[in-house]
């Protein structure tokens, strides 16, 4: 194969990038640009897919002519392109005009809170954990769906008629890179289907009872084909390249970190933070609040699975403090701040901004500061608001080692959080491992490009990539194990009060 690079066009919540990379995994060249984020009210989180294909289409050249390869030759140059997205975001639109018909739906999103009520009366929810893998949340796609059928006009009318697409943000760049109205191709992929309610984990396909329940026709939903594999030849906004690979991000993350063997774990800190753990050829179905997911799915070859632990809030966390309170002026300001004091003065932050994720699943949950006195300062609230990222991935550990193992020897992790060394001091301490950073940061898009170019050919087989994994940093516990336990009690404590915050006792009741 003369082709030199894989691209990857990665969709993620608050911008969308295009990234090259040469055949040692090394990253060439970059292209990034940021999103509007809407939110029209409370709880509702949007995003406008046209602006997201717009940046796509600007992206994908400018991240090629920096790596030195003419657009217009971008086909002989170019083994493949792979997707990765943020998962759980839909959008609705034409195929004819190629124009959405509402923003889409974010996967932080909750307005489909009141649905779920209605969707455990039409079936049990353990049968949908038990066929999905999930339980009934906002954070899933289905009901979102179902919430767009219903709610904009027109829409489950052209649902009927054969006039309208439904899909998450993959299949909506997928659709547009083949061509849109003109002969788009329609697809996901397991690892971004597992996450809608609506897959059957083990056949890999739409359920028709899952589907009949949510309220969601197959007709507008992608073909789900596997994650790596050509699906079609990009016709904008470059010309013939191979579109070789979608995968969700998470799952992207994973194979970046070159997990590949059960047991195997990464954690992606982000706007949110996710501990995926590969299971291999088996799913595991989980006891203690995380998710069963697919990992990735290869033609001819089993599908991987992972269990995933989701948390909604890290680095939105940080973005909340500087743009809502305006306690900071940059989001690196959290960590010199934080630096200047030993501890959070016993000040705790629960970010439950729209309930908790994993392990706990409580919609009803709010955001909680406790622990306040005169002693505590900015710099403290700064620490906890750090410290609150690093207690909630101990949550999710617990919950996964009593799933699947009996311990953890180390945390691979990624993402933008992984700069401030601060926290990841803090998340060797409270994990009590050690916690490693690899070389590549992106290793969202990096899975990407590798499940891409394992779909072109342009690398043998998974296991060739284990030797691109280089370690940058690693940080070892450093606190004393009786005040790591205080401080988890403390923590555990903190959660519970953001939990019973709806919960208003008789007496209040009455007196309301």
């Amino acid at each position: 194969m003369s082709a030199r690079f894989v691209a990857a066009i990665d969709q993620g919540t608050t911008s969308t990038r295009c990234l090259v990379f040469d055949r040692q995994g090394r990253m060439v060249a970059i292209a990034q640009r940021e999103h509007a984020q809407h939110h029209p009210r409370p709880g509702w989180v949007e995003h406008d897919a046209a602006e997201i294909w717009t940046l796509v289409r600007g992206l994908v050249p400018q991240a090629l002519a920096d790596a030195g390869v003419d657009p217009d030759r971008a086909a002989d140059e170019v083994a493949a392109i792979g997707v990765t997205n943020q998962r759980e975001t839909v959008v609705a639109w034409d195929p004819a005009t190629g124009q959405p018909l509402h923003r889409a739906l974010v996967w932080q999103d909750v307005r489909t809170a009141p649905l779920l009520a209605d969707l455990a009366r039409r079936i049990d929810p353990e049968e949908v954990r038990r066929r999905s893998g999930l339980p009934l949340a906002t954070y899933f796609s289905g009901p979102k769906i179902r919430w767009l059928l219903d709610e904009v006009p027109g829409l489950r009318e052209r649902a009927e008629r054969g006039a309208l697409l439904v899909g998450t943000m993959d299949s909506w760049l997928a659709w547009n890179l083949t061509g849109g109205p003109d002969g788009g191709v329609h697809v996901t992929d397991p690892s971004n289907a597992s996450r809608t309610l609506l897959m059957d984990l083990e056949t890999l396909d739409w359920d028709d009872e899952l589907l009949a329940a949510v309220g969601v026709p197959r007709s507008v939903l992608p073909r789900i084909v596997p994650t790596t594999g050509e699906v079609g030849r990009t016709r904008d906004p470059v010309a013939g390249v191979p579109l070789t690979a979608l995968i969700g991000d998470q799952q992207a993350s994973l194979l970046g970190q070159t997990a590949l063997e059960p047991g195997e774990a990464k954690c992606t800190f982000g706007t949110g933070s996710f501990l995926l753990l590969n299971t291999g050829h088996e799913p595991v179905r989980s006891t203690h609040g995380l998710l069963t997911t697919v990992a990735w799915t290869r033609e001819g070859e089993p599908p991987t699975y992972a269990l995933e632990g989701s948390v909604a809030v890290a680095g939105a966390l940080v973005q909340w403090l500087r743009d809502n309170l305006g306690l900071i002026r940059s989001a690196a300001e959290v960590e010199t701040l934080a630096a200047t004091v030993p501890d959070t003065g016993g000040c705790y932050v629960v970010p439950a901004f729209a309930g908790l994720y994993a392990p706990w699943w409580d919609p009803g949950a709010r955001g909680t500061v406790v622990g306040l006195t005169s002693y505590v300062t900015r710099a403290h609230l700064c620490r906890a608001v750090l410290e609150a990222t690093a207690w909630q991935t101990r949550d999710v550990v617990d919950a996964m080692l009593a799933d699947f193992g009996d311990g953890l020897s180390s945390l691979a992790v990624d993402g933008g959080m992984t700069a401030d060394h601060l926290l990841m001091q803090m998340l060797a301490d409270v994990l009590d491992v050690p916690v490693v950073r690899p070389l590549v940061a992106e290793t969202v898009s990096l899975g990407a490009a590798y499940a891409a170019g394992l779909g072109a050919g342009f690398w043998a087989d998974a296991r060739t990539l284990r030797r691109h994994w280089r370690r940058a940093a690693e940080w070892h516990p450093a606190l004393d194990a009786a005040e790591r336990e205080r401080r988890l009690g403390d923590w555990r404590h903190a959660v519970q009060l953001a939990r019973g915050w709806g919960q208003r006792p008789a007496a209040l009741e009455r007196r309301a």
